[in-house]
Protein backbone atom coordinates (compact mmCIF):
# COMPACT_ATOMS: atom_id res chain seq x y z
CA UNK A 1 0.00 0.00 0.00
CA UNK A 2 2.08 3.32 -0.56
CA UNK A 3 2.36 5.64 1.48
CA UNK A 4 2.12 9.62 2.21
CA UNK A 5 6.26 10.47 1.13
CA UNK A 6 4.83 12.33 -2.26
CA UNK A 7 2.42 14.27 -3.90
CA UNK A 8 1.14 11.34 -6.13
CA UNK A 9 1.28 9.26 -2.72
CA UNK A 10 -0.74 11.44 -0.90
CA UNK A 11 -4.10 11.22 -3.34
CA UNK A 12 -3.60 7.05 -3.11
CA UNK A 13 -4.28 7.87 0.95
CA UNK A 14 -7.35 9.61 -0.33
CA UNK A 15 -8.59 6.14 1.06
CA UNK A 16 -8.39 7.93 5.06
CA UNK A 17 -11.37 10.15 4.32
CA UNK A 18 -14.47 8.37 4.43
CA UNK A 19 -14.12 9.36 8.17
CA UNK A 20 -17.02 10.82 8.66
CA UNK A 21 -19.25 8.05 9.36
CA UNK A 22 -17.55 7.65 12.33
CA UNK A 23 -19.93 9.67 14.29
CA UNK A 24 -23.94 10.31 14.70
CA UNK A 25 -24.17 12.49 18.21
CA UNK A 26 -21.43 13.99 20.58
CA UNK A 27 -21.20 16.41 23.28
CA UNK A 28 -19.49 19.58 22.46
CA UNK A 29 -17.33 19.87 25.49
CA UNK A 30 -13.69 19.96 24.47
CA UNK A 31 -11.89 22.81 24.54
CA UNK A 32 -10.64 23.56 20.51
CA UNK A 33 -7.74 25.34 19.19
CA UNK A 34 -8.24 28.11 16.86
CA UNK A 35 -5.55 27.58 13.83
CA UNK A 36 -4.39 29.69 10.78
CA UNK A 37 -5.14 28.52 7.12
CA UNK A 38 -5.22 25.53 5.48
CA UNK A 39 -4.52 23.85 9.28
CA UNK A 40 -8.07 25.31 10.71
CA UNK A 41 -10.16 22.52 10.55
CA UNK A 42 -7.46 20.27 12.61
CA UNK A 43 -8.00 21.52 15.87
CA UNK A 44 -7.57 18.65 17.90
CA UNK A 45 -5.36 16.70 15.97
CA UNK A 46 -3.32 14.49 18.47
CA UNK A 47 0.00 15.81 17.01
CA UNK A 48 1.90 15.50 20.60
CA UNK A 49 0.96 11.77 21.46
CA UNK A 50 3.71 9.37 22.00
CA UNK A 51 3.41 7.47 18.75
CA UNK A 52 2.50 10.67 16.38
CA UNK A 53 6.36 12.29 17.60
CA UNK A 54 7.91 8.88 17.34
CA UNK A 55 6.99 8.91 13.80
CA UNK A 56 10.49 9.35 11.86
CA UNK A 57 9.03 9.94 7.90
CA UNK A 58 10.75 6.37 6.75
CA UNK A 59 8.87 3.38 8.14
CA UNK A 60 6.41 5.63 9.69
CA UNK A 61 4.52 8.60 8.62
CA UNK A 62 2.58 10.95 10.62
CA UNK A 63 -1.19 12.69 9.25
CA UNK A 64 -3.97 14.65 10.55
CA UNK A 65 -7.42 13.78 10.02
CA UNK A 66 -10.89 15.32 10.56
CA UNK A 67 -14.64 14.48 9.66
CA UNK A 68 -17.83 16.45 10.06
CA UNK A 69 -21.09 15.76 8.70
CA UNK A 70 -24.09 18.78 9.55
CA UNK A 71 -26.71 16.13 10.34
CA UNK A 72 -27.73 12.64 9.91
CA UNK A 73 -30.12 9.83 12.16
CA UNK A 74 -29.44 7.26 13.82
CA UNK A 75 -31.70 4.05 14.42
CA UNK A 76 -31.62 2.10 17.69
CA UNK A 77 -34.02 -0.60 17.93
CA UNK A 78 -37.50 0.89 17.54
CA UNK A 79 -36.04 4.53 18.21
CA UNK A 80 -34.98 6.73 15.62
CA UNK A 81 -33.33 10.09 16.39
CA UNK A 82 -32.32 12.68 14.16
CA UNK A 83 -28.22 14.12 14.30
CA UNK A 84 -26.85 17.37 14.44
CA UNK A 85 -23.45 18.48 13.58
CA UNK A 86 -20.76 15.80 14.44
CA UNK A 87 -16.58 16.21 14.58
CA UNK A 88 -13.98 13.27 14.42
CA UNK A 89 -10.68 13.93 14.75
CA UNK A 90 -7.63 11.29 15.06
CA UNK A 91 -3.94 11.10 14.20
CA UNK A 92 -2.92 8.41 11.70
CA UNK A 93 0.25 6.69 11.46
CA UNK A 94 1.01 4.82 8.13
CA UNK A 95 3.56 1.97 8.11
CA UNK A 96 6.01 1.30 5.51
CA UNK A 97 4.19 -2.02 5.12
CA UNK A 98 0.88 -0.18 4.76
CA UNK A 99 -0.58 -0.85 7.35
CA UNK A 100 -2.13 2.15 9.72
CA UNK A 101 -2.68 3.09 13.57
CA UNK A 102 -4.97 5.44 14.95
CA UNK A 103 -4.15 7.89 17.88
CA UNK A 104 -7.37 9.44 19.52
CA UNK A 105 -6.91 13.01 21.45
CA UNK A 106 -6.69 12.87 25.09
CA UNK A 107 -10.28 13.96 25.01
CA UNK A 108 -11.98 11.39 22.71
CA UNK A 109 -12.33 11.44 18.90
CA UNK A 110 -15.85 12.11 18.63
CA UNK A 111 -17.36 15.88 19.69
CA UNK A 112 -20.44 16.78 18.59
CA UNK A 113 -23.67 18.30 19.06
CA UNK A 114 -26.52 15.95 21.46
CA UNK A 115 -29.78 15.14 20.15
CA UNK A 116 -32.82 14.81 21.53
CA UNK A 117 -34.68 12.17 21.53
CA UNK A 118 -38.57 11.72 19.77
CA UNK A 119 -41.04 11.99 23.04
CA UNK A 120 -38.77 12.72 25.55
CA UNK A 121 -39.15 9.96 28.65
CA UNK A 122 -42.65 9.57 27.58
CA UNK A 123 -42.42 8.09 24.49
CA UNK A 124 -38.69 6.05 25.71
CA UNK A 125 -40.68 4.02 28.48
CA UNK A 126 -44.20 4.92 28.52
CA UNK A 127 -46.81 3.09 29.12
CA UNK A 128 -45.39 0.26 31.35
CA UNK A 129 -46.79 -2.93 33.18
CA UNK A 130 -44.23 -1.61 36.29
CA UNK A 131 -46.04 0.28 39.15
CA UNK A 132 -43.10 2.26 39.57
CA UNK A 133 -42.85 3.49 36.13
CA UNK A 134 -46.17 4.24 35.81
CA UNK A 135 -46.57 6.65 38.19
CA UNK A 136 -43.27 8.01 36.98
CA UNK A 137 -44.98 8.17 33.84
CA UNK A 138 -48.32 10.15 35.19
CA UNK A 139 -45.66 12.83 36.21
CA UNK A 140 -44.12 13.65 32.53
CA UNK A 141 -46.45 16.85 31.86
CA UNK A 142 -43.16 18.88 33.26
CA UNK A 143 -41.46 19.35 30.07
CA UNK A 144 -37.85 19.40 31.69
CA UNK A 145 -38.65 15.92 33.37
CA UNK A 146 -39.70 14.82 29.65
CA UNK A 147 -36.77 15.70 27.59
CA UNK A 148 -33.87 13.01 27.13
CA UNK A 149 -30.79 13.84 24.93
CA UNK A 150 -28.80 11.49 23.57
CA UNK A 151 -24.59 12.03 23.69
CA UNK A 152 -22.98 9.31 21.53
CA UNK A 153 -19.01 8.95 23.39
CA UNK A 154 -16.05 6.88 22.46
CA UNK A 155 -14.93 4.05 24.73
CA UNK A 156 -11.87 3.03 22.87
CA UNK A 157 -10.02 3.84 20.23
CA UNK A 158 -10.63 3.02 17.04
CA UNK A 159 -9.45 0.46 15.23
CA UNK A 160 -9.01 -2.07 12.16
CA UNK A 161 -8.76 0.93 9.96
CA UNK A 162 -7.95 0.15 6.21
CA UNK A 163 -7.26 3.45 3.85
CA UNK A 164 -8.76 2.04 0.64
CA UNK A 165 -12.33 1.75 1.90
CA UNK A 166 -12.38 5.28 2.18
CA UNK A 167 -12.69 6.38 -1.44
CA UNK A 168 -14.94 3.05 -2.33
CA UNK A 169 -18.04 2.21 -1.19
CA UNK A 170 -19.72 -0.62 0.61
CA UNK A 171 -16.47 -1.34 2.33
CA UNK A 172 -15.93 -1.02 6.40
CA UNK A 173 -13.36 1.66 6.77
CA UNK A 174 -13.04 1.43 10.51
CA UNK A 175 -14.31 -0.05 13.95
CA UNK A 176 -15.06 2.43 16.52
CA UNK A 177 -16.81 1.24 19.78
CA UNK A 178 -19.10 3.65 20.72
CA UNK A 179 -21.32 3.87 23.87
CA UNK A 180 -24.86 6.27 24.08
CA UNK A 181 -25.47 8.35 27.04
CA UNK A 182 -28.89 9.19 28.11
CA UNK A 183 -29.32 12.43 29.84
CA UNK A 184 -32.69 13.22 32.19
CA UNK A 185 -33.28 14.29 35.93
CA UNK A 186 -35.10 10.82 36.24
CA UNK A 187 -32.77 8.71 34.25
CA UNK A 188 -30.00 9.81 36.92
CA UNK A 189 -26.16 10.10 35.63
CA UNK A 190 -25.06 6.63 34.28
CA UNK A 191 -27.86 5.24 31.73
CA UNK A 192 -26.15 4.40 29.15
CA UNK A 193 -26.56 2.05 25.65
CA UNK A 194 -23.55 0.40 25.97
CA UNK A 195 -20.64 0.12 27.89
CA UNK A 196 -16.61 0.04 27.66
CA UNK A 197 -16.51 -3.62 27.98
CA UNK A 198 -20.37 -4.50 25.48
CA UNK A 199 -19.86 -1.20 23.01
CA UNK A 200 -21.67 -0.11 19.98
CA UNK A 201 -19.27 -1.00 17.24
CA UNK A 202 -19.88 1.08 14.53
CA UNK A 203 -18.40 -0.04 11.22
CA UNK A 204 -19.32 2.85 8.44
CA UNK A 205 -19.10 2.66 4.85
CA UNK A 206 -19.74 5.19 1.74
CA UNK A 207 -22.51 4.93 0.55
CA UNK A 208 -21.84 7.35 -2.24
CA UNK A 209 -18.69 8.66 -3.47
CA UNK A 210 -16.84 12.22 -2.08
CA UNK A 211 -15.72 14.55 -4.98
CA UNK A 212 -12.09 15.17 -4.43
CA UNK A 213 -9.57 18.25 -3.85
CA UNK A 214 -6.26 19.13 -3.16
CA UNK A 215 -4.22 21.90 -1.90
CA UNK A 216 -0.75 22.84 -0.83
CA UNK A 217 0.32 25.40 1.68
CA UNK A 218 3.50 26.39 4.23
CA UNK A 219 4.30 25.14 8.05
CA UNK A 220 1.86 27.99 9.18
CA UNK A 221 -1.06 27.18 7.22
CA UNK A 222 -0.52 30.14 4.72
CA UNK A 223 -1.76 28.95 1.39
CA UNK A 224 1.58 28.14 -1.25
CA UNK A 225 1.60 25.34 -4.26
CA UNK A 226 5.43 25.04 -2.80
CA UNK A 227 4.24 24.59 0.71
CA UNK A 228 5.97 21.87 2.28
CA UNK A 229 2.43 20.58 3.72
CA UNK A 230 -0.57 18.39 2.16
CA UNK A 231 -3.90 18.76 2.25
CA UNK A 232 -6.87 16.36 0.64
CA UNK A 233 -10.47 17.42 0.53
CA UNK A 234 -12.92 14.98 0.02
CA UNK A 235 -16.82 16.43 0.49
CA UNK A 236 -20.50 15.21 0.06
CA UNK A 237 -20.28 11.59 1.09
CA UNK A 238 -23.03 10.08 2.47
CA UNK A 239 -22.47 7.26 4.42
CA UNK A 240 -23.89 4.58 6.74
CA UNK A 241 -23.68 1.53 8.93
CA UNK A 242 -26.41 -0.93 9.49
CA UNK A 243 -24.44 -4.01 10.69
CA UNK A 244 -24.10 -2.91 14.04
CA UNK A 245 -25.89 -4.83 16.96
CA UNK A 246 -26.90 -2.65 20.22
CA UNK A 247 -26.49 -3.47 23.64
CA UNK A 248 -29.77 -2.84 26.63
CA UNK A 249 -29.72 -0.13 27.96
CA UNK A 250 -27.89 -0.17 31.85
CA UNK A 251 -27.57 2.26 34.40
CA UNK A 252 -31.13 4.03 34.42
CA UNK A 253 -33.02 5.42 36.85
CA UNK A 254 -32.39 6.06 40.68
CA UNK A 255 -33.01 2.99 41.71
CA UNK A 256 -31.03 0.94 39.31
CA UNK A 257 -32.68 -1.58 37.19
CA UNK A 258 -36.34 -0.64 37.29
CA UNK A 259 -36.47 1.94 34.77
CA UNK A 260 -33.69 -0.27 32.63
CA UNK A 261 -36.48 -2.98 32.03
CA UNK A 262 -38.85 0.13 30.43
CA UNK A 263 -36.30 1.90 28.44
CA UNK A 264 -35.49 -2.00 26.73
CA UNK A 265 -38.53 -2.84 26.35
CA UNK A 266 -40.00 0.51 25.07
CA UNK A 267 -37.32 0.54 22.61
CA UNK A 268 -36.84 -3.05 21.85
CA UNK A 269 -32.82 -3.23 23.44
CA UNK A 270 -31.05 -5.52 22.80
CA UNK A 271 -31.11 -4.82 19.31
CA UNK A 272 -29.74 -7.75 17.26
CA UNK A 273 -27.49 -6.54 13.83
CA UNK A 274 -29.54 -6.04 11.20
CA UNK A 275 -32.30 -3.70 13.04
CA UNK A 276 -30.22 -0.85 13.18
CA UNK A 277 -28.69 2.12 11.36
CA UNK A 278 -26.60 5.09 11.62
CA UNK A 279 -26.34 7.54 8.07
CA UNK A 280 -24.75 10.82 8.03
CA UNK A 281 -25.03 12.95 5.42
CA UNK A 282 -22.71 15.01 2.89
CA UNK A 283 -19.90 14.39 4.91
CA UNK A 284 -16.30 17.08 4.76
CA UNK A 285 -13.68 15.07 5.33
CA UNK A 286 -9.74 16.39 5.30
CA UNK A 287 -6.50 14.86 5.86
CA UNK A 288 -3.24 16.51 6.61
CA UNK A 289 0.00 15.55 6.27
CA UNK A 290 3.96 16.51 5.15
CA UNK A 291 4.80 16.27 1.62
CA UNK A 292 8.47 14.64 2.00
CA UNK A 293 8.10 13.17 5.34
CA UNK A 294 11.73 11.45 4.52
CA UNK A 295 13.63 14.71 4.04
CA UNK A 296 13.01 15.09 7.72
CA UNK A 297 13.52 11.97 9.03
CA UNK A 298 13.91 10.56 11.79
CA UNK A 299 12.15 13.78 12.98
CA UNK A 300 8.93 13.65 10.94
CA UNK A 301 6.49 13.21 13.62
CA UNK A 302 8.38 16.34 15.48
CA UNK A 303 8.24 18.63 12.40
CA UNK A 304 4.17 17.82 12.58
CA UNK A 305 3.37 19.18 15.87
CA UNK A 306 5.76 22.16 15.27
CA UNK A 307 3.70 22.91 12.33
CA UNK A 308 0.48 22.28 13.96
CA UNK A 309 2.18 24.71 17.00
CA UNK A 310 3.17 27.26 14.55
CA UNK A 311 -0.56 27.79 13.04
CA UNK A 312 -2.16 28.20 16.54
CA UNK A 313 -4.15 32.07 16.16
Amino acid sequence: MPQFPTRAGLATVSALTALGAFVSMGTATAAETALNGEWAPFTRCPVDAPAMLAADGLQKTPQCVVSTSASGTIKLGKTTVVTGKTNLQLGVVQNADGTSSVVAPSSGALVADSATVPGGLLGLMCPSDVPVITAICKTLDDATLNKITATMESVGTPYAFDQTAGILTDMPIVALPVRIHLENPLLGGKCYIGTAANPILLRPENRTYPEFGMSFFRSDGTPDEAGEMSRINLTGATQNDSSFAVPAATGCGLNVGLINAAVNAKTGLPSAAGNNSLTLNSTRTHLTGLNAPGTVAPDAGKVLAENWRSAVR
